[in-house]
């Protein structure tokens, strides 16, 4: 299979363009011929790592390009279009060159005869497992349109909790490069044209003055040691990570134990594993299903231990909220709630607002966060300039002491 590049005109008399696999011209002709587009050009794509093919632009496809998407499919089904215009038309409509040339294969493999489900599942990168066995839910139940709904409802949490979480690394980590360079610069490049100066004075030296000497030599001689061990130490507990289960469990236990960081990480995990519980079952998946496939959300595998343990349990005829109360990681209110929702029929709303809960409690967490975080690096780069202040000053003021006037 051969990747071609194509320019094909619509029923509507648009002009669509895209790239598609075929087995060759007179196959891709046919695979559009039966999507309802007429080959008007094409040429074979060569495919170059970290370049466009042909000239093509492959953008990634980001999970709003796949709300879009989800809400296009629910508003035509409401109309009543039928499922390969639908496809169709989100075909020529998306401006995501990489999107349009899936929905080229789904709509070829749908007009084949497979399910909607199968088409997607063929792209698993993009179409995770929770879209697909939503999807096929709905197909099963014949209501597919409160699927879209759901999915919508599910990813638009997801794009926010994304954002959250880019909020709680992205500025820690830009006011910690600037406090990094500050130091670089300070260190590397202000200190030692001070340090020429202090030399020259005939006179005893403070311990802030000899420290400040010391840290500022010892930073020029060994300044790639300096800044080279953090990040070499990140690769190496990656490596390991990847190679050894047992030392990956214990980084991530170790993470979970640290202050602030981990109820952050904890939270975080537990609210993407409510809310895609709580999607997958209120749209009709048995309980254990749900579970299995909200665990692949969670990536710590020291809390990976504990949501198999809920499995485990429901599986051998627990209550719900008896499993998540032995797995420790769920607040005693949460529970509570569950317990209700079981004793009223009411769990799918429940888990509603257990998602809810949790969606709070990391808003606020991250919010905390960023409170402490800030000071705290403001005091770090504030008390190095005060150390070099009084490093400098000081000699300085002793010797003017010194001179008689």
């Amino acid at each position: 299979m051969e990747r071609y590049k194509y320019k094909a005109i619509n029923e509507r008399g648009r002009i669509v363009r895209g790239a598609i696999s075929a087995a060759g011209e007179a196959n891709l002709y046919q695979q559009l011929q039966t999507a309802g587009l007429e080959l008007v050009d094409c040429r074979l794509l060569t495919s170059r790592k970290g370049l466009s093919l042909g000239g093509l632009s492959l953008k990634r496809i980001k999970i709003r390009d796949l709300i879009q998407f989800f809400v296009h499919m629910e508003q035509m089904q409401n109309a009543g279009v039928p499922l390969l215009d639908a496809l169709a038309d989100v075909r020529d409509t998306t401006e995501n060159n990489r999107l349009r040339d899936i929905m080229s294969e789904i709509h070829r493999d749908v007009s084949d005869g497979a399910s909607l489900s199968e088409a997607m599942k063929k792209h698993s990168k993009i179409f995770n497992n929770l879209h697909t066995s939503l999807i096929k839910a709905g197909e099963e139940t014949g209501d597919l349109t409160a699927i879209y709904v759901q999915l919508v409802k599910y990813m638009k949490w997801v794009d926010e909790m994304q954002s959250k979480v880019r909020k709680a690394t992205r500025y820690p980590l830009i006011v910690t490069m600037v406090v990094i360079v500050t130091i670089v610069v300070m260190m590397g490049f202000v200190v030692p044209q001070i340090v020429g100066f202090l030399k020259n004075l005939d006179q005893d030296l403070s311990i802030f003055t000899t420290s400040l000497m010391a840290t500022s030599e010892f930073f020029q001689k060994y300044w790639m040691w300096v800044l080279g061990t953090p990040v070499a130490l990140v690769v190496i507990l990656k490596i390991l990570k990847r190679l050894s289960d047992n030392v990956a469990y214990k980084l991530d236990s170790w993470l979970l134990m640290m202050p602030v960081v981990g109820p952050l990480i904890r939270k975080i995990s537990i609210a993407r594993y409510a809310q895609t519980f709580g999607a997958l079952f209120s749209s009709g998946i048995d309980v254990i299903s749900a579970l299995k496939a909200a665990r692949l959300t969670v990536s710590n595998r020291a809390l990976l231990e504990a949501l198999e343990s809920v499995e485990r349990y429901v599986q051998s005829g627990s209550p719900l909220s008896d499993a998540f109360n032995t797995s420790g990681e769920f607040p005693s209110m949460v529970v509570r709630m569950l317990r209700i929702g079981e004793g009223s029929g009411n769990l799918s709303q429940v888990l509603d607002q257990v998602a809810e809960f949790y969606t709070r409690d990391v808003d606020e967490a991250i919010q905390g966060l960023i409170t402490m975080i800030e000071p705290a690096l403001t005091g770090i780069l504030g008390g190095m300039i005060l150390w070099i202040a009084a490093a400098v000053f000081g000699p300085i003021y002793s010797m003017l002491d010194t001179i008689e006037f």
